[in-house]
């Protein structure tokens, strides 16, 4: 089954672009539609029901303080509307995310993600990209950050979101591509 085949969504919020390159990128990789939280930490109805009707939902949010966004935090009580009624049980889940910091505490919000994907019954799909992790690995290498569970990405306090490395964009692309593939496998019409 193609991407085309299912319905992929990407809900993030974003303070400075970094996180919405990211966001963009995946959704490159697996056909998705972007749902950008907007700064009040809201979606609008038709959003909403975008993420009732997909078979896949893609967390995106960057770390600030240890863990997501306060606007993604309000998005994900929020989503307790779709919990009561099991909305998204058994939907295919993953996440991004993105810090200033090397570490950063970027791994809490991807667990953050991991969890909120349990409470709503959820699958998460993991990355499956092994790290480049050797003396010649570089900036621009896929999956730099070491991460199995989901992209990370670092990006200098400084930098804008032009600036950002090709690699953790591209780690983002191939991590849409996977969850559009296991969609592919699990959801069937």
């Amino acid at each position: 089954m193609s991407s085309a085949e299912t319905n992929i969504a990407v809900v993030y919020h974003s303070g400075y672009g970094h996180t919405k390159r990211m966001a963009e990128a995946v959704a490159q990789g697996s056909g998705a539609e972007l749902l950008a939280i907007d700064a009040e930490g809201n979606l609008s109805d038709e959003q909403w029901a975008v993420l009732d009707a997909a078979d896949a939902i893609i967390f995106g949010s960057p770390t600030y303080m240890g863990g997501p966004s306060w606007q993604f935090k309000k998005f994900a009580d929020a989503s307790s509307r779709a919990w009561f009624e099991a909305k998204w049980q058994d939907k295919l889940f993953g996440g991004f995310t993105n810090s200033a910091s090397l570490n950063g505490d970027k791994l809490n919000t991807l667990q953050y993600f991991v969890l909120l994907t349990g409470q709503h019954g959820g699958l998460w799909v993991s990355m499956a990209l092994k790290p480049a992790n050797t003396k010649a690995a570089k900036r621009d290498d896929v999956n730099r950050m070491g991460s199995y569970l989901a992209p990370m990405a670092q990006s200098d306090a400084d930098a804008n979101p032009a600036e950002m490395s090709e690699g953790d964009l591209e780690t983002a692309r191939l991590y849409g591509v996977r969850i559009a593939q296991t969609a592919g496998r699990f959801i069937r019409r």
